[in-house]
């Protein structure tokens, strides 16, 4: 049976196009007395970005941490918060962010018209209800959040994202201008997560012609960005990250996400520098891609985290391996179906032990 797969359904791209974004939520304001929430990153507290917002009466500014990754408790917290300060459900909520305040729009938009704790959801279509109508305006590019139909969070015994079409934004608005001041080290990592997106669907068991389309475009789109300083380098990384994510969408990620969720449940870690750290040690996996990863090192000059597992305890190192292995379709992806014959907990444990 082939997937019917869902899609983001409304889509702004261009510089500046931030200052439509009062312009396309007006329609959407149709409740009497409802409002808006604006999920923004803290990092823009007091800056023009937060200044440039189109907060109208009621709206709600939820100004949101991303230090830590976001935690299934801190996604029910922001629902107890708006709860708690209005018993009208909002008309919308807008994300402005990274990936992980994208992913945690995505995840409030769902927990305002569904019960329960955010944990409860953590898998595979578990949600019962649609989300209210949200928006992504992302002010970095990589993750695929905004096309993605994952919430990606820790919970209290996993990580794992809240996968469901419901879990798709309504509409997303790319303006690389927000792009602008994202700290060197913070750009590349996050533009590698869409790299190694597309190196892991290309080499994936899972490859077809749909996501074959859209990954070689984001990988040839990626190496104009990390390899040849393209003066618009902002608008061809946002298309990198829009295609990449369509690209897995319709197969799947691999080796490297799966043991960057054990570095990232165990030790904290960010996606992004999560990724890179474990793409490093995968040669067996992906050769050509490791090798080409390491030239764009090189040349942004980007200095990796190392030893970053040295003096766990085999507690530890069992829970990284767990978290790993439990994300059975990334593995069957990588290696197939026979993937629990090829991928030992032995041969996961010697992996993290080099990282």
């Amino acid at each position: 049976m082939y997937r019917n797969f869902s899609i983001v359904p409304n889509i702004v791209f261009g510089r500046g196009s931030f200052g439509q974004l009062g312009d396309i939520i007006a329609p959407r304001r149709v409740t009497e007395g409802s409002y808006f929430v604006f999920v923004i990153d803290d990092v823009f507290k007091g800056k023009l970005l937060e200044e440039r917002l189109p907060l109208e009466g009621n709206d709600l500014l939820l100004r949101v941490n991303v230090d830590d990754e976001p935690k299934t408790v801190y996604i029910d917290q922001l629902v107890e918060q708006i709860n708690r300060y209005s018993k009208i459900v909002p008309d919308g909520i807008v994300g402005i962010g990274g990936g992980s305040t994208m992913d945690i729009a995505k995840a409030v938009s769902l927990m305002l018209n569904n019960p329960g704790s955010s944990a409860d959801y953590q898998g595979w279509d578990l949600i019962q209800n649609p989300s209210i109508y949200h928006v992504a305006v992302p002010t970095l590019a990589g993750t695929g959040a905004e096309i993605s139909r994952t919430a990606i969070l820790t919970g209290p015994v996993k990580k794992l994202g809240i996968n469901s079409d419901y879990t798709l934004f309504h509409q997303i608005l790319l303006d690389s201008e927000l792009l602008a001041d994202v700290p060197k080290d913070q750009w590349f990592y996050t533009g590698m997560d869409c790299y190694i997106h597309d190196v892991e669907s290309l080499r994936g068991t899972f490859i077809n012609e749909f996501s074959r389309a859209y990954g070689e475009k984001s990988l040839d789109l990626c190496r104009q960005v990390f390899l040849d300083d393209h003066p618009d380098r902002g608008d061809k990384l946002m298309m990198a990250s829009y295609f990449g994510g369509m690209s897995i969408a319709y197969s799947q990620v691999g080796a490297c996400h799966a043991l960057s969720y054990g570095l990232s449940y165990v030790l904290g870690i960010h996606h992004g520098i999560g990724c890179c750290i474990a793409f490093d040690y995968l040669d067996e996996f992906y050769p050509e891609g490791v090798q080409e990863f390491r030239r764009m090192m090189e040349k942004h000059n980007i200095n990796l985290p190392r030893n970053v597992t040295a003096g766990l305890d085999d507690e530890a190192f069992g829970l990284m391996v767990t978290t790993a292995l439990g994300l059975v379709p990334l593995w069957e992806n990588c290696l197939g179906p026979d993937w629990e014959k090829l991928m030992s907990r032995e041969r996961t444990l010697e992996l993290f032990e080099k990282m």
